[in-house]
């Protein structure tokens, strides 16, 4: 009997694809559309005030919709899945053999507790999940209110992240920190980020984003 109902619970609760809308695979992501997830060659992407950054992929198709999803519409689910498509260009990099702290993008405390997560902060610890490597959300917070970045110029974004971060000396342990984030589209974030720790004596960094705009394969 108990068989039974956890057999009709699954049917009627069977999940889809969030790409696709299948529920062959009772999956937020099927195979089929995963497999569509085009990653980058294994390389440099660019350099931020000399530290190197790497992009699994472009934000487009898919990998937009998946972080998408995460970021604005709840589907916590699929964090899992940004992960994986993170460490199966990961791994094959020859950076992968260090061992790390991940320390995901931090949000604003009050943006945070309205979207009730942080969405790079689920990725994190379902790449930890895959690395083995240990997380850290407490060696740097975002202590200002910035407002949303896609609608901004580069000039506007660098002026909207000055000093937004801020670095806690008693959370670092002299490791290797991966900042993580989603998207580099200008990479100012991350500059912001970079400049924060670098002022405080931390340069031994790299940076990983799950994509990156076209522009930046360019530049």
């Amino acid at each position: 009997m108990i068989k039974f109902l956890s057999q009709l619970l699954d049917l009627i609760y069977k999940k889809r694809c969030y790409i696709c809308g299948s529920s062959k695979e009772n999956s937020k992501l099927c195979s089929k559309c995963y497999k569509k997830i085009h990653l980058l060659p294994e390389r440099i992407l660019k350099h931020i005030d000399g530290i190197p950054v790497f992009s699994a992929s472009v934000y487009e198709k898919e990998i937009q919709k998946i972080i998408r999803g995460i970021k604005y519409h709840n589907q916590r689910e699929l964090a899992c899945f940004q992960a994986k498509i993170m460490y199966d260009y990961w791994k094959k990099l020859n950076v992968s053999e260090n061992s790390y702290s991940i320390v995901p993008v931090p949000l604003y405390s009050k943006r945070q507790k309205k979207r009730r997560y942080n969405h790079m902060e689920l990725v994190a610890y379902e790449f930890s999940r895959l690395t083995g490597y240990s997380v850290n959300t407490e060696i740097i917070k975002r202590i200002k209110d910035t407002k949303p970045q896609y609608k901004l110029t580069k000039k506007q974004r660098e002026k909207n992240l000055h000093n937004a971060f801020e670095y806690s000396e008693n959370h670092y342990n002299k490791e290797k920190l991966l900042l993580i984030d989603d998207i580099l589209t200008t990479g100012s974030t991350m500059e912001e980020m970079i400049k924060t720790f670098q002022k405080a004596g931390v340069f031994d960094l790299t940076v990983f984003v799950t994509s990156c705009t076209e522009f930046n394969l360019k530049s």
